[in-house]
Formats: structure tokens, sequence, C-alpha cells
């Protein structure tokens, strides 16, 4: 079993031409986007397209339709999109469309947009795209007979002017197949230490930098929090791992991302041992440090222009005579102590001194990702991922970034009264309460003790990480959700240049006794 996906090559065409019977019938199939009272009968093979518009019409179920046209019989799905969509809405519809395309293996498809506004056409195109690149990524099978999987060569996009950035759709694509392709794979064979084997390689083929801290370096550094969770692993591979991109002619001042990830290869709950409901999908604990590093695979391939530090944090949380216990109070690595309360919230102590390492480097903005409460998935179920940050005004931008990239958040209060409930009578605070009430909330004011205040954070807990069916155009469980969001946060939000414009401003305001005006 290959520890990482093998690179797709799937060339996306741009053509500002017309669709023809022609064209069509040269391709394995073909998808047209339109709204739903559009007309039909200028398309070519327009009287076939119409007259099943119309039988679907008195059936009363438009949605999609699907046929075969020419001598070619090339597969033709015409999806009807509304015009006020939301970016997730798109992608769902162009899920249904893909699927519809899917059983008959194509290769070459063409996907074109009728009677659209440019705008519109353009996020409807790029929608299709990355549905088809996402329904089309392989997973790890290890069956003896493997199934069929499409081998997708070409995408041909016909939309006057209604170019999409084909290399951006690609990247987010290659990293959320990344996160998605790590997630999946079994915990004998992505372990501690085979996982930090391929980041090795995936930091030799990419050309980042890579660090990787021990048990025994990470016990000098006093990260005493993680090596708790780490204790009863049966192995020494555990350990916390820097891959560093740095942007090509950036420069030094250059805006620096942390891009920080939970990455529990597997976790039985420790002394607090799960059920076997609970227990069964825990190689997926993982998920969060996959997002990261499958969002610094976009990032890097897109060449943006700030420096990223990825941290991940990997171990298991094992059950065993050195397994750490409730009431044991460790220290993290930057003096905090924190009283063990249960042994299955390892995540926030294993984040706890990943963060407080990063924050060490002075970034401009913190991201971490984490498969990290039930409590998030009770209050959002798994269509959206909770959103918290120690910039509350920056909640707006949040949300947004979440719509406009169809990867859906929602951010929660972090008000500071909310520690009272992490008060310790023995330590600095309590890893979390034992009724759980708020978990994810807590979690998140638990996490804040290891981010300076001066240092801009969000965290995401990953609420969306695994749904039954997908999720958007993601076809599988595992979504590998947080790639697309975090690239519409930085390139389209723009946070870490809007964050040192703020820097700027305030050094810039007068200080002092003001002067007075001249008559």
């Amino acid at each position: 079993m290959e520890l990482l996906p093998a690179e797709r090559n799937i060339h996306v065409e741009q053509r500002d031409i017309a669709l023809t019977e022609r064209l069509l019938q040269s391709q394995d199939a073909a998808v047209i986007l339109c709204e739903r009272d559009a007309t039909l009968d200028r398309l070519p093979f327009g009287a076939l397209l119409a007259s099943l518009h119309r039988k679907a019409s008195q059936r009363g179920s438009v949605g999609l339709l699907s046929t075969r046209v020419g001598s070619a019989a090339t597969v033709l799905v015409v999806a009807f999109i509304k015009s006020s969509a939301s970016a997730f809405d798109r992608l769902s519809a162009a899920a249904k469309a893909w699927k519809e395309l899917a059983p008959h293996a194509p290769s070459r498809v063409v996907f074109a947009t009728h009677d659209l506004d440019a705008s519109v056409a353009r996020d409807a195109l790029e929608a299709m795209t990355a549905a088809a690149l996402a329904g089309t990524a392989p997973l790890p099978v290890m069956k003896s007979k493997p199934p069929r999987h499409t081998v997708l060569e070409r995408i041909t996009l016909i939309g006057r002017d209604a170019t999409i950035d084909a290399d951006r759709t690609l990247a987010m694509d290659r990293g959320n197949h990344l996160a998605r392709w790590l997630t999946t794979l079994p915990p004998n064979v992505l372990s501690s230490g085979s996982y930090r084997r391929a980041l090795m390689t995936l930091a030799r083929r990419h050309g980042w930098g890579f660090q990787f801290f021990d048990e025994g370096a990470l016990k000098r550094l006093g990260a005493g929090a993680f090596l708790a969770v780490a204790r009863a692993n049966g192995h020494r591979d555990a350990g916390i791992v820097r891959l560093r991109y740095r942007a090509p002619k950036a420069g030094v001042n250059a805006p620096r991302l942390a891009l920080v990830g939970k990455g529990i290869c597997f976790d039985t709950g420790g002394i607090n041992l799960k059920p076997h409901r609970s227990m069964v999908q825990m190689h997926e604990d993982m998920q969060g440090s996959a997002v990261a590093v499958g969002t610094l695979l976009a990032l890097s391939e897109m060449q943006a222009p700030c420096h990223i530090d990825c941290w991940l944090a990997i171990t298991e949380n094992e059950i065993g005579a050195r397994a750490y216990r409730p009431q044991e109070v460790i220290k993290a690595i930057n003096g905090v102590t924190i009283q063990v309360v249960h042994s299955d919230a390892e995540g926030r102590m294993a984040l706890a001194d990943t963060l407080a390492l990063a924050a060490r480097e002075q970034p401009g903005l913190v991201i971490d990702y984490a498969t990290l409460t039930g409590a998030c998935v009770t209050a959002l179920t798994e269509r959206y991922s909770g959103a918290f940050t120690n910039r509350p005004e920056w909640h707006t931008a949040i949300e947004l970034a979440g719509r406009h990239s169809g990867e859906r958040v929602w951010p929660f209060p972090m008000e500071e009264d909310y520690d009272a409930d992490l008060d310790s009578p023995i330590a600095d605070i309590l890893q979390c309460t034992i009724e759980g009430k708020g978990d994810h909330i807590l979690a998140a004011r638990f996490l804040n003790r290891f981010v300076p205040a001066e240092i801009p954070w969000i965290h995401i807990d990953l609420s969306a990480s695994n749904r039954s069916g997908g999720l958007a155009h993601i076809p599988t469980d595992f979504t590998g959700f947080g790639v697309r969001f975090t690239t519409s946060l930085l390139l389209d939000h723009d946070l870490l240049r809007a964050r040192k414009r703020a820097k700027k401003a305030t050094e810039k305001r007068p200080t002092g006794k003001l002067r007075r005006a001249r008559k």
C-alpha cells in the first residue's frame, strides 16, 4: 500500500468557442450547465433535449437530464442551476451531474454553459471541474481485486467570458486528495513512523524544509502535554513535524503563516477507553494534520506569496501501563500546568505544545485543524465545521470564506468568562470538564492559553471531516474539509495582509499629546 497518492496528470483546457454537435461527439461525455428555464432548442441536439425537458417537467422532476447523443453515443447531461445558488449548492449540483457520468468512466469530458451571466458561468464551471476532479481521485484500496477506476485525462471548458483559475482548482484538488488519501489509510499502514516517512518524501518532492522533533527533543523542550499522550505507545516514533515552504522571490518581509494539525494516527481513548462504536473510525483522528499538509501543498503549488510553516502533532493515543491518567498534572512547553480530567481529550494536549512551539516563531497568523470534539458535531452536524478565533472582528470574513469556498464554517463565541469553567484547584487550567457541555468552546479556550494574544489565531474544529455519503462535491465519507476554505480565507479575504496593514496603521497613530492645529 502506497503511503502517498500517485500524481495525476489531468489537463484542463479552456476554449472560447461555440458548442457544436461535432465537438460533443469528439468527447466521451459532456455536461451543459444552465438555468431551469433556459431555451434548450438552441443547443446541439436541442430538439431531443427540449423534448426530454418537457417530459421531465410534466413528471415534476427536473434536476438533471441525461441521455446519449450522436453516432458516438456521447453521454450528455444537462444540469440545471440557479444563478442565486450558493457555492455549496453549486458544488452539490456539480457532484450530482458527475455522478451521472461516472459509471461510463469517461477520460475526455467537456463542460459548457448556456445562457448564464459570465460570473455565474465561471462559478458553475469551477464547481463542475472541482466535482470531476474529486470524483475521479483514487483512494487507498486493499482488495485482492481492485475495482475499476475512472482515469480522467482531459477537461475542456467552454463558456464565453467565463475563464476560471484552473491552476488554483487543480491545486486545491491535489491538497484535498492528499488529505483524504492519508485519512483513509488503515492504522497498521499509517503509523507515527510511516507518517513521518511519508512527510519526508513530500518535503523532498516539493522542495519543502523538513524538521522532526522526536520524543528526546520534546523532553528537552519541556513538551509535557504532547509526551503525556505519547507515553503509552509501544514505540518511540511519536513527535512533531515541521514542514517549511518559502515563497519564491517573496523576501524576508513576506507574511508568515503557521498551519497546525492534530495527527493522532489512532485514538483508543487511553485509560478512558472508547466504546466500540466510538473507536471504529479512530484512524481518522489524524485528519487535522492531513488537512494542514494538504493546505500547504495547495498553497505551495499556487506559489502563494507568504512563508508557511506547517506543524504536525503525530502520535497515537494508546492504552497501556504507561498511559497518562485523570488527575495527573502535566506541564506544557510554555510553562502552563494542566490538570488532566479525561485521557480521551488527548487532541488538545498534543495541540497545546504544538501551538506553543509554532508561536515561538512569531508568525503573522496561526490556523489549526483538528477533529477535536463531538460537541461541535452535536452543535452543527457534519455539514459545517466550527471556527474559533482570538480576533472576533474576523468572524464575518471567516464565515464569508466558508460560504465563498463551499466549505461552510460557523464562528463560535470565545469570551473570557468561559475560562471560569476551566479553573483548576491545583494547576493553571483544567484539561476539560466532567460534564462536557459546550466542550467545543471550552476546548478552544484551552488551546487559547498556548497562543500568545498578540498572534492572530484561528482554530477549526473539523465537525465536517466525516459525513456519510460525502459533502458538497466530495463523494467520500472522509471529506478533507478545510483546503478550499483556507485557500479562500487567505487569497480572497487576505487575512495575512489585512493583519499587516492593521499593524502598520497602529504603528503610525500619533502618541503622546496632540499638537494644537495652526490657524
